[in-house]
């Protein structure tokens, strides 16, 4: 089976040139998982009838991991901000319009904030429903045997995917862990580095210079008997 044409990769210059350049500047392992995700989120526009530019669609979905690349990646901002600003600088230079640029840019920096990227602009709620099939299957059988063959055939997964991913994520962030605070990249950190010690929100909290009680009794920050 072939992928219909309304989640089709868009055949124009400007696909081409997201296309060459994410694939020069991310490893295959990436460069495939971010072409799944924009398949599976297309075909989830498709199944859920919604109206979406698909070079949007693409450009959010290839440039979504660019931030755990090495020389696209920052020391104090989250890797979604990385990629999302990566995609920016990429658009703008190829005149794109800020309002498309920043709804592409939105799509990178909330694709790990469950919850909240459906309810928002086709292209945002789509990249968001492309990672969430691909990496975590939660819509999996939403497609059928079809159309994830024709995906896969087309974009391989590796046979060890699930953990080579979870590898990826923690080689782009393990640098600047305090910016997984709030967030599912914290699970990442803490899966690979049993030691570490998430930030916590309540601990923020009660430990602010606000006056008043530091932190109640036993109430597991860490800071007291």
């Amino acid at each position: 089976m072939s992928i219909q044409s309304q989640a089709a990769i868009p055949d124009s210059k400007l696909a081409q040139a997201i296309t060459d350049f994410v694939r020069d500047n991310e490893t295959d392992l990436l460069f495939n998982h971010s072409s799944r995700v924009y398949q599976f989120g297309a075909l989830a526009g498709v199944h859920r009838d919604l109206n979406f530019d698909r070079e949007l669609l693409y450009a959010g979905a290839m440039f979504h991991d660019l931030g755990l690349m090495p020389e696209h990646g920052s020391t104090t901002e989250r890797f979604e901000v990385d990629g999302a600003n990566a995609a920016r600088n990429f658009l703008k230079a190829h005149g794109v319009p800020e309002a498309d640029v920043y709804t592409v840019w939105t799509a990178i920096a909330l694709h790990t904030t469950p919850g909240i990227p459906v309810h928002m602009h086709p292209v945002v709620a789509l990249v968001t429903a492309g990672v969430e099939m691909d990496v975590l299957g939660l819509t999996y059988g939403e497609y059928t045997d079809a159309e994830r063959e024709a995906v896969v055939s087309t974009f391989p997964r590796t046979p060890g995917f699930k953990e080579d991913i979870i590898q990826a994520f923690y080689e782009g962030i393990r640098h600047k862990p305090d910016t997984t605070f709030g967030n599912v990249k914290a699970d990442v950190i803490a899966d690979k580095e049993p030691g570490f010690r998430r930030g916590n929100f309540c601990s923020l909290i009660r430990n602010s210079r606000w006056p008043g009680t530091a932190h109640a009794s036993k109430c597991g920050c860490g800071q007291h008997d």
